[in-house]
Parts: C-alpha cells; sequence; structure tokens
C-alpha cells in the first residue's frame, strides 16, 4: 500500500493539486514505453496478507498512528504521511471491507482457489467514496485488472485530452518488476461524472 508517484511533476508553487508538463525522473521508465497501462479505480486502497485483509491508514501530520499501525515506507516529503495499514477489524467501521473480502471469497471458491490471493486490492461499492465507479455491492477489486489495449498515450498533451474523454479516475502503470507509477485525470483539472462504472475500453487482464 505504498504511495505511487505521479508520472509528472506537481505545482508546489501555484495549484499543488494539477501537474506541470515536466517528467518526474523516478517514472523515466514509463515515458521509456515500459509497463502496463490499467485503470485507476477510485475507492480505498486495502492489501491481502496470508488471508487477513488491511485497510490503508494515513499517519497524516502531528497525528499519532493507533499500535497496531504496521508503516510500509518513509513519510512522504510533501504530506508528511507515512503509508501503511490497519488490519480491518470485526467493528462496524469496517463492515463495508468485510464484505468486500467476503465476496472476493465466494469469488475465489467458484475459481477453485484456496483463499483470497494475496495482494492489493481497491474496495468499491455503495459506502465508499461515494462509489464514483458505481459498483451494486461491496468488491475488492484487485489492482491493475483492467488494462488498456491500444495503450494510451504517455505525453502530457495526449494523457490531458485522453483522459478528457473518458469518465475515469486515471490509470496507473505497472511495471513487471513492481514499480508502479500513475496519473489521474484531475491532475490536469478534469472532472469525472460520478457513478461512472466506466471500465470503457479496458480490459480484464
Amino acid at each position: 500500500m505504498r504511495k505511487m508517484p505521479s508520472i509528472f511533476i506537481r505545482d508546489w508553487n501555484g495549484n499543488p493539486d494539477l501537474v506541470l508538463p515536466v517528467q518526474n525522473g523516478e517514472c523515466a521508465w514509463v515515458f521509456a514505453g515500459e509497463g502496463a497501462a490499467t485503470q485507476k479505480l477510485d475507492g480505498s486502497c486495502c492489501m491481502v496478507r496470508s488471508g487477513r485483509l488491511f485497510k490503508r491508514y494515513d499517519a497524516k501530520r502531528g497525528k499519532t498512528p493507533p499500535a497496531e499501525f504496521e508503516p510500509c515506507g518513509e513519510p512522504d516529503p510533501k504530506s508528511g504521511h507515512p503509508p501503511g495499514g490497519l488490519l480491518v477489524g470485526d467493528g462496524p467501521e469496517d463492515r463495508w471491507h468485510r464484505e468486500g473480502l467476503e465476496a472476493r471469497a465466494r469469488g475465489a471458491a467458484l475459481e477453485g482457489l484456496d483463499g483470497v490471493p494475496d495482494g492489493t486490492y481497491e474496495l468499491c461499492g455503495p459506502k465508499v467514496q461515494g462509489n464514483p465507479e458505481g459498483y451494486p455491492t461491496h468488491a475488492l477489486v484487485p489492482h491493475g485488472v483492467y488494462r488498456y489495449s491500444p495503450e494510451p498515450p504517455r505525453d502530457f498533451d495526449g494523457l490531458k485530452v485522453w483522459l478528457a474523454e473518458r469518465n475515469i479516475e486515471g490509470l496507473v502503470w505497472h511495471h513487471s518488476d513492481g514499480r508502479m507509477a500513475k496519473i489521474k485525470a484531475s491532475d490536469f483539472g478534469v472532472k469525472r461524472a460520478p457513478k461512472a462504472r466506466a471500465v470503457t475500453e479496458a480490459n480484464t487482464a
């Protein structure tokens, strides 16, 4: 559940919600044509490990995380938020995560799998972030499952136009070595319509 870098540099001296047409050197591999482009879903990031579900928790600057918090990287240099997660519990605050996990477990059983595979997921559904993806029930969607073919452009102007023509949150590139990088439509000031459920031309990997 590490935070992904954006492929363009943010406008920290102007509007940090937007990006500038300046490539992020950390993401040079994206501009070199490496990695697969996938749809970025707007939900809640979580992770399954050894059959247990962890939800993302941001220990914001000045906020003491719970004792059970598991950090998974250094604090963000701009926000001061160390990324990490909390084990999903039995309380009402984790109800939707449990519903998503139960649904994923049923699907895994139908596929003949022995439990939910380890990995990172996006929790989507009626009670998550206003449900911009329009999922009818709560679901754990594996990250990187919706891949684009043909590939979207990777240049600033091309991506701005491409994202403006699609009702999605953005893109995440997955490298074969595990690296990931992202860009969001909102990084260009592009707003999406609510409850899209717009996989568009993305294919399930």
